[in-house]
């Protein structure tokens, strides 16, 4: 890869203060008398692995999690390239600081930690202007745009305008994990308000102080948005993330059609969650037809998961109906059931015939209890999405493991203060039987004199890569096969660090690869179904991704002539 050649008029503390430009110690000698830097730097020209040294150390001397986030995100803020290069060689280490579970914390405190804007926050206040904010605050070309309104980040809830951490932490796992070149893509927050009584009464609360818009003025704000984003950048992929159940799902179905889009929470959870499934079956040498699997939580993320399997048994030559029977949502009222009459839409898609449930055992006069399910059903995947900590208990993990020789149990709640289970404990109820995936990173679990590790069912293996495909061939609109395709490449990767063969999840050190891999499989999915605005073949797909990955290098810096 050559080196980047930038031509630039700033000069002096205006190009150190310009984060992709600014190379701090690392300017040379030549670019520090060309751009009048001299005085303005200790006169020591470090190399960039000095500079990695000097912050690793600094980084390492944090003394908790949320400092180590504000060291990063500071470093983000001043140098992009030394940022990315940083947690690129540190990638496990870092990403649980700088995303999940650390970036949860940062954004309840988010007004108490402000130091710098990044990203577009576009209030209800400012609607009328919206288009002119768009056309003068944010760069002609951009690839992906991630936003969000606040509402249900992470199992924390409405964050109001905190929300914000979340699309500037995806956006920096693009980068890292697929190789987006950061300036082609936008944060986003909606500031719609808050109903979090907390934040109103917060002097230092940064957001509109005042409750979320009603429902209908809500839509047309919404609505706002996604007119002028399309105008502004027709090509751009637009990636919802964070929004409530009552939203997330409805929001997706609205717009998907106008404008390549999609949402993580539903659609790349349930990719990767699929991904999970697809490998744990084949260590016991069976496929996904057959299986029975039970989610606790009916909302986004259920669905998501659902609506996923469902296409992949499809493809297996299930008819629609025999695959939607496989799937047993159970939400805070039970057994998600075709007698009960509060049934939204999108939960109405998997509830499950009166017939089918008496053919099991189960009433269907009262609520159906988890326990209930799990003993009538006897499933094969036990998946959790419901952000009750401690729901997977003893006596339901027995249970289920009493009737299935290598159950798989995935706790995916995040943050782990949301985990329906802790992986210690699945083990030792399983007898070490369980194959576990987390939302949330854990450490391996001792067991009996060996070392069982833990994959992360984590959206950065599946998400970045989807954004890299879909950006590449330059996608027209996201199906939801283009994810079937991401959850087979993700599953069919096998290489693992030594200690962590059995791991259903890659280690994070190779998501690069993995994120490349899925991008080639989810771009030729697109050239296939006519899909691309431009015109290409699927071999041109591997071509362009080569150059499409941005690197953390130091651009060589020209002066206007």
């Amino acid at each position: 890869m050559s080196t980047e050649i930038i031509i630039t008029a700033l000069r002096g503390k205006a190009l150190l203060s310009d984060p992709y430009l600014n190379k701090g110690s690392a300017f040379p000698a030549e670019e520090r008398e060309a751009f009048g830097l001299h005085g303005l730097l200790p006169m020591h020209a470090s190399s960039i692995d000095e500079q990695l040294a000097r912050t690793y150390e600094n980084f390492r001397s944090k003394e908790n999690p949320i400092e180590k986030y504000i060291f990063l995100a500071s470093l983000q803020d001043r140098n992009e390239v030394l940022f990315y290069r940083l947690v690129q060689e540190h990638i496990a280490e870092m990403v649980p600081v700088l995303y999940t579970p650390t970036v949860g914390e940062a954004c309840q405190r988010y007004s108490h930690l402000f130091r710098r804007a990044r990203g577009l926050y576009l209030s209800y206040p400012d609607a009328g202007p919206m288009a002119k904010i768009l056309a003068e605050a944010a760069p002609d070309q951009i690839d992906i745009i991630v936003v969000t309104d606040g509402e249900r980040i992470l199992g924390l809830g409405d964050l109001g305008v905190g929300g914000m951490g979340i699309p500037v932490g995806k956006l920096a796992l693009y980068t890292l994990c697929a190789g987006l070149d950061p300036r082609r893509t936008l944060p986003v927050l909606l500031d719609v308000g808050t109903n979090n009584k907390e934040l109103l009464n917060d002097p230092l609360y940064l957001g509109w102080r005042h409750s979320r818009l009603a429902a209908g003025e809500y839509d047309r704000f919404i609505d706002l948005f996604v007119d002028n984003i399309h105008q502004r950048w027709p090509r751009a992929i637009l990636q919802w993330e964070d929004f409530s159940k009552n939203n997330a799902w409805r929001l997706l179905q609205r717009h998907r059609g106008r404008l390549a889009s999609f949402n993580d929470d539903i659609q790349g959870t349930a990719a990767v969650a699929l991904a999970g499934l697809m490998r744990a079956f084949k260590t016991v040498n069976q496929t996904l037809k057959n299986q029975r699997i039970v989610i606790a939580g009916a909302g986004s993320a259920a669905i998501g998961i659902g609506t996923l399997f469902v296409e992949a048994l499809r493809q297996e030559g299930l008819a629609d109906d025999e695959a939607r029977q496989a799937i047993w949502l159970v939400d805070t009222k039970g057994l998600v059931h075709a007698g009960r009459t509060d049934l939204g839409s999108e939960k109405s898609m998997f509830a499950q015939k009166l017939e089918h449930m008496r053919a099991k055992g189960l009433a269907v006069s009262a609520a159906v209890s988890l326990q209930a399910v799990v003993n009538a059903i006897r499933p094969s995947a036990l998946l959790g999405t419901s952000g009750q900590p401690g729901i997977f208990d003893e006596s339901l993990v027995r249970s289920m493991a009493a009737f299935v020789e290598r159950p798989v149990i995935f706790p995916l709640s995040n943050p782990t203060s949301k985990s329906e289970a802790r992986p210690e404990d699945l083990i030792r109820w399983t007898d070490g039987r369980a194959l576990i995936a987390s939302g949330s990173p854990f450490a391996p679990v001792e067991w009996k004199g060996s070392r069982i590790p833990v994959g992360q069912c984590n959206n950065a293996f599946i998400f970045p890569g989807m954004g890299l495909g879909l950006a590449t061939a330059g996608a027209k609109l996201v199906p939801d096969n283009l994810f079937l395709a991401a959850a087979k490449a993700l599953a069919a990767f096998d290489d693992r660090l030594p200690g962590y063969e059995a791991c259903l999840f890659p280690n994070m050190e190779h998501v690069r690869r993995v994120s490349a891999n899925i991008a080639v499989a989810v771009g030729q999915e697109i050239v296939k179904r006519g899909l691309s605005h431009a015109s290409l073949t699927e071999k041109e797909i591997t071509d362009r991704l080569h150059y499409a990955m941005w690197e953390p290098v130091y651009p060589i810096l020209k002066r206007v002539n």
